[in-house]
Parts: C-alpha cells; sequence; structure tokens
C-alpha cells in the first residue's frame, strides 16, 4: 500500500517538543512495518507564519515570503527524520525524482515545501500522483473540511465524505496567502481532482490516529473519494 502522508508544521512542531516528533516518527514506523510504502510531506505551521508575517512587514516580495516558508518546513522535515533514524532519507527530498528515488531504495521519503507558488498540501497531492498513491493523508490541526473555519465559527459543519470536485468547490471561494492557514488548499483539491487520489483530511494531533486511519480507515475526519477509487485492498482484507 502506498501512501503519502502531509503533517502541518503547527501538528508535529508547535514548539520544540522531542517527544511530539518522537510520537509521530513512531506511528509512521508502523506503518512501514505494516508494509506500507510511506512518503512524508511536512508543513511549516506557526513558525513559518511568523516569518513571513515579520517579513511582510520588512518589505518582503511574496517569493521571499514563500522561501521562508520552504526554508522552515525543511527545519520541520529535519526534525522528523532526526527522529527516524536510519528508516527515513539522510536530508528533505529536493524534488518529487529524489523523494521517488528514496521510496524505491525502500527508505521513508520525507519532504518539506519544494518552490516558491506551492504550498505543502500541493506538493504532498503531486507527491501522491507521482508515486501513485493508494492513499493521501492529510494529518491538519482541523478535524476534517469544514464549510466555515471551526476556530471561527461554532455552527460550522464537518463533510464526513466528498468527492473530489466537490472538494474543489468547497475551496474554491477561499483565498489563500502565504503563510495561511486552511486544511488542504486550493492546488492541492485541484490536483486530487486531476488524479482521483483517495484522501482523509484528519486531527493529526494524536499520532496514533494516523495508523487507525490508514491500515483500517477508521477515523473521525473527512474521506475524500473518488466515484471510480475502490476501498483500499488492505480496509477489506
Amino acid at each position: 500500500m502506498n501512501v503519502v502522508i502531509s503533517i502541518g508544521g503547527s501538528v508535529l512542531a508547535p514548539d520544540l517538543d522531542p517527544e511530539r516528533v518522537a510520537a509521530h516518527a513512531k506511528a509512521i514506523e508502523e506503518l512501514s512495518e505494516a508494509g506500507c510504502t510511506v512518503g512524508v510531506v511536512v508543513g511549516g505551521g506557526g513558525v513559518a507564519r511568523e516569518y513571513i508575517e515579520t517579513a511582510r512587514d520588512l518589505g518582503a516580495n511574496g517569493v521571499q515570503l514563500d522561501q521562508l516558508g520552504i526554508g522552515v518546513t525543511r527545519l520541520n522535515a529535519r526534525l522528523l527524520i532526526a527522529a527516524l533514524g536510519q528508516r527515513a532519507t539522510l536530508s528533505p527530498a529536493a524534488d518529487y525524482d529524489e523523494a521517488v528515488g528514496s521510496l524505491r531504495r525502500g527508505e521513508i521519503a520525507v519532504m518539506g515545501g519544494v518552490m516558491p507558488g506551492q504550498t505543502t498540501d500541493a506538493v504532498a497531492a503531486e507527491f501522491a500522483e507521482a508515486v501513485d498513491a493508494d492513499l493521501l493523508v492529510y494529518a491538519t490541526s482541523a478535524n476534517g473540511v469544514y464549510d466555515a473555519d471551526p476556530n471561527v465559527d461554532p455552527d460550522a459543519e464537518q463533510y464526513g465524505r466528498l468527492s473530489p470536485a466537490e472538494l474543489v468547490d468547497i475551496v474554491l471561494p477561499m483565498s489563500r496567502d502565504a503563510g495561511a492557514s486552511a486544511p488542504v488548499d486550493l492546488l492541492a483539491a485541484k490536483l486530487i481532482d486531476r488524479a482521483d487520489l483517495r484522501t482523509i483530511v484528519l486531527d493529526g494531533t494524536d499520532p496514533s490516529v494516523l495508523t487507525d486511519a490508514v491500515l483500517g480507515g477508521d477515523h473521525g475526519g473527512t474521506d475524500v473519494v473518488p466515484e471510480t477509487c475502490a476501498e483500499p485492498t488492505r480496509w477489506v482484507e
């Protein structure tokens, strides 16, 4: 089973807590030991947003803001690599070919951002498409996709199941600047739709949720299911 997991920086490293990073590494190791081929994309989270806002106040342009964010994602990726040890790549993959090559060598491939103008949401979707992933998982600080921001609107309702096209329609009205926060951004949603990627958006704060979702499809988040997509073989064994 080929799996790509996107872990938000606000989930992995809201602060520099080695126990939290180690717990996420353990969950990823469990998936690998269960026979999954695992690629991981790590986001920048609140630290990236702080750098971006500070640089914006200093007059940095959009490309410079993106580069700052990419740098933070790669620092977070290095934290996860340190926790994974010899199972993972030596350093964050700089592009998709490098990441795919790591998977073919039997390593856990870990990436951060890749290029300006592309969030790690989109990196994860493109990585998943590149390896023909059976499942793409977004481990965020929000438990799925909602019709409004649940942190602002107490009446926000969660979507349990969506098609990729419906996901695009939900995300489309949203606008995002560098450093903004949302479970899945518009480019990622369009890539999911293009590639017909089976996707889960869930609250990844508890790393054990990842293993339950990937190995058994058990989670409390949002399923994004293409019309032609069958259940992953592991879930129906």
